[in-house]
């Protein structure tokens, strides 16, 4: 009975000197392990959500820029998953390579800035369509241009709705404007924020 009382003493004793780790603790072991692995390159794409006036965006980034900007509408879960398997599947929570793109999205948003001055990686796009997402940022701030006007501008004035596809899968919208393409009369067009979206922004735009 006595050596049953002494062991269930020192269970107690052993319980008490034991601290369940705290919030913080845990988010600087989280933080500590994230920046190791980035060291020692087993982090292939870093990404956060930022808030905006148009819900949640997710960022992602690969050492060499952002690669992927999403509206909540596309599926945050079903972009990361695609990401996985297009790039990476060593995928962490981050905000060292997306703090700058959060920064400047943030000062977007607010009317502080009209141009993003971020590295942008554009692996999840080839040929003509990297062509006309990269000439995307050709088109400024509060101005829109048709997407036979774009057609033109990269050397293939009959791809009018091949232009339209590949704003339609732009893989970083806002950071390289595809909501400042319109139809030739003037109408809006498709976005992958949304039509409603595409129209606010360049309200916005114009109204600043």
């Amino acid at each position: 009975m006595k050596t049953q009382l002494n062991s269930q003493l020192n269970n107690v004793e052993l319980a008490s000197a034991i601290t369940m780790p705290t919030p913080t603790h845990l988010d600087g072991l989280r933080s500590r392990l994230i920046a190791e692995a980035d060291d020692d390159g087993l982090l292939d794409i870093a990404y956060r959500t930022v808030d905006s006036p148009f819900g949640p965006l997710l960022v992602a980034a690969t050492a060499q820029g952002v690669v992927r900007v999403a509206f909540e509408r596309e599926g945050h879960d079903n972009v990361l998953h695609d990401l996985a398997g297009s790039v990476s599947p060593r995928i962490l929570r981050s905000g060292r390579r997306t703090d700058d793109a959060a920064r400047q999205l943030d000062e977007y948003f607010a009317g502080r800035r009209r141009r993003f001055d971020i590295d942008v990686d554009l692996q999840l796009v080839h040929g003509f369509r990297r062509e006309v997402i990269a000439h995307l940022a050709d088109i400024g701030y509060g101005s829109t241009a048709s997407y036979a006007a774009v057609a033109r501008a990269v050397g293939n004035p009959a791809a009018v709705r091949a232009v339209g596809s590949a704003c339609a899968h732009n893989p970083v919208p806002l950071v390289l404007p595809c909501h400042r393409v319109v139809r030739s009369d003037g109408s809006l067009g498709q976005y992958l924020g949304g039509a409603e979206t595409k129209a606010a922004l360049l309200a916005m735009e114009a109204a600043a």
